[in-house]
């Protein structure tokens, strides 16, 4: 089989680190990206395949750091067939009229703005390859779908992810690049741990919530680059099975 290279961003924890880690797993050479790159080697270290994988810093925020990014991946490794946008974050869950713009903009241009980026380099590299094409996977979140209390920052940029994600898939068909999103809700994680003590829900009350192993993500993530370029899941969910998703509240 020959060599296949993968990008994951946001790779240094959680489920950008969990599916970087089973992507090696299976065979791929894995450029793992994160702002931390002490975080970044420990994680290649733990997967104890260091020859197949490498470490950048990078704020994808930054357009200069991605392009950086992008080119290091290319010179390394002379191709790139698969894309993870996952890096992300948040803002304090504070109501609505008390965000201040930078928390806003800090949001905006790291999941979204950073998204984009990391896509354009992507199809830069992708059509130009040979051979041809390349897949992308975004990471839309459940609240691409619906919001949590005092979320607006982040809801309204993952609900953005899903047009990007759209409009990436018409525009990538004539490369051969394949571009679909995963919806992950309560997997195991920093930004999760609290969930099983209790979640604000939209009734005012505060409930426990289930949370699922990362290590399922992985499992998709993996399956999803598996497919031939002629093949794309377009949109996956995949969410701890009693998670308040499915119903009215």
């Amino acid at each position: 089989m020959a060599e296949r290279i993968a990008l994951v961003t946001g790779a240094g924890s959680g489920i950008g680190k969990a599916s970087a880690l089973a992507l090696l797993a299976d065979g791929w050479s894995v450029v793992m990206a994160g702002r931390r790159r002490d975080k970044l080697n420990a994680a290649i270290a733990e997967s104890g395949t260091a020859a197949r994988a490498l470490a950048v810093a990078a704020d994808v925020s930054d357009a200069a750091q991605v392009d950086a990014l992008f080119a290091e991946t290319k010179q390394r490794f002379g191709r790139l067939d698969l894309l993870f946008n996952n890096a992300g974050v948040g803002a304090p869950p504070v109501p609505l009229e008390d965000l201040t713009t930078e928390q806003w903009k800090n949001v905006v241009d790291t999941n979204l703005t950073g998204a984009f980026l990391c896509l354009r380099a992507a199809f830069r590299i992708m059509k130009a390859q040979t051979p041809m094409g390349g897949r992308i996977i975004n990471n839309g979140s459940i609240s691409a779908h619906v919001p949590r209390p005092n979320s607006a920052p982040y809801t309204s940029t993952k609900h953005a992810i899903t047009g990007l994600t759209k409009s990436a898939a018409l525009d990538g068909r004539k490369y051969d690049i394949a571009v679909g999103q995963i919806d992950i809700g309560n997997a195991t994680s920093e930004l999760t741990r609290t969930m099983p003590q209790g979640m604000p829900q939209a009734n005012g009350t505060v409930m426990p919530e289930p949370v699922m192993d990362v290590a399922h993500v992985a499992r998709a993530i993996v399956s999803m680059a598996a497919l031939p370029l002629d093949a794309n899941v377009q949109f996956m969910t995949i969410m701890a099975t009693k998670m308040p998703f499915i119903g009215r509240g």
